[in-house]
């Protein structure tokens, strides 16, 4: 599964495409994409790299 950044710019992508056409029905489609890729995005797993857990040294 792809992850929220990967989503997140793919959907920057679409609206920049709706942007720069000039039919309505195309640049409708291309907002609809944009939309559903931002919905995704929103439950996707963040793929951002996590630090290692530490563990604490007993007293």
């Amino acid at each position: 599964m792809p992850g929220k950044k990967y989503l997140a710019e793919q959907a920057a992508t679409f609206l920049k495409f709706a942007m720069a056409t000039t039919d309505p029905e195309v640049a409708a489609g291309f907002l609809d994409k944009a939309a559903d890729l931002r919905a995704r995005s929103e439950e996707a797993p963040d793929a951002s790299p996590r630090a290692p857990d530490v563990e604490q040294p007993e007293s």
